[in-house]
């Protein structure tokens, strides 16, 4: 399969790196990652061991049969104006926030997968990742049910070695997503903490009372998502990833832009939920002060 991985930071290089394995892989990112890759591949560190040669550009090539897009959620927009004259046949978003696969199926006209991915990623240097830890691809399509499109996409993944599974239940996997998400990236951001500090103590209480938040807000939108699942899914991410950095506290230590629009600001854009309205308004004062937005 041709796949092309639009937004080769660290989470689509280990992605595509491991794709590259089996199937015909081009990572589009920036320089200087994608010209060392070129030059000497790209070096997959940690849980996972590999060096692979995958094709690697600025821009999208001309075609491809699966786009993978993992850009940050600000710059969706961007990828599907660009996505949509090359004509995919069929796009996956492994993006965190909510709404990336209406923006994407609004320009592009091929079938838009949802997916979540659970595998760590830490882009170490230009042309080396590491995964900081094993995990699983759940996919299909946006809407919930499956697809043909959703099951060639699965097969592909399994064949590269990824763990992978074809869900029929996308909608609230996006919503719990979230709210794992909503808890930890804007909680450890502002704190500077890693996600095992949410495990309990202050830290904890505040990331679980985004996290139901985020269930009411689910369920308003039609989708049962339980307050006590929510809260569950945070506390197993939050175990299972103690001594990792979430991305959104890697962007401010990074001086970087945040994503907390599309995850504690969806949140709050939906419905009267306080602390998700806080964080959000508290990173976004961190931002402004620092001309990020």
């Amino acid at each position: 399969m041709e796949v092309v991985i639009y937004g080769a930071g660290s989470l689509g290089s280990l992605v595509g790196g491991l794709l590259a394995r089996t199937h015909d892989v081009t990572l589009v990112g920036r320089e200087p990652h994608v010209g060392r890759v070129r030059a000497d591949g790209l070096r997959i560190t940690g849980a996972v061991e590999a060096t692979v040669s995958p094709s690697a550009a600025t821009r999208a090539p001309d075609r491809a049969d699966l786009a993978v897009v993992t850009v940050k959620a600000f710059d969706t927009a961007g990828a599907a104006r660009a996505l949509a004259d090359r004509r995919p046949d069929c796009v996956l978003s492994l993006q965190n926030g909510l709404d990336n696969e209406a923006v994407l199926a609004g320009c592009v006209e091929a079938p838009v997968l949802a997916g979540t991915c659970t595998y760590g990623a830490r882009l170490v240097d230009p042309g080396r990742v590491e995964c900081t830890g094993g995990g699983e691809i759940a996919l299909g399509p946006r809407e919930g049910g499956r697809s043909a499109a959703a099951d060639r996409v699965g097969q592909a993944f399994e064949a590269a070695g990824l763990a992978t599974t074809v869900a029929e239940d996308m909608p609230r996997r996006l919503w719990e997503k979230l709210a794992v998400n909503a808890g930890i990236n804007a909680t450890t951001a502002l704190a500077g903490v890693a996600n095992g500090a949410l495990r309990e103590g202050p830290g904890a209480s505040v990331a679980a009372a985004a996290a139901r938040e985020t269930a009411r807000a689910a369920r308003a939108d039609g989708v049962d998502l339980p307050g006590d699942r929510a809260v569950a899914a945070l506390r197993r991410v939050a175990n299972a990833t103690a001594r990792n950095r979430s991305s959104m506290c890697q962007d401010r230590e990074a001086g970087r832009r945040t994503e907390v629009d599309s995850i504690n600001g969806a949140v709050a854009g939906r419905i009267d939920a306080p602390v998700n309205e806080t964080l959000a308004g508290l990173v976004r004062a961190w931002e402004r002060d620092r001309d990020l937005r």
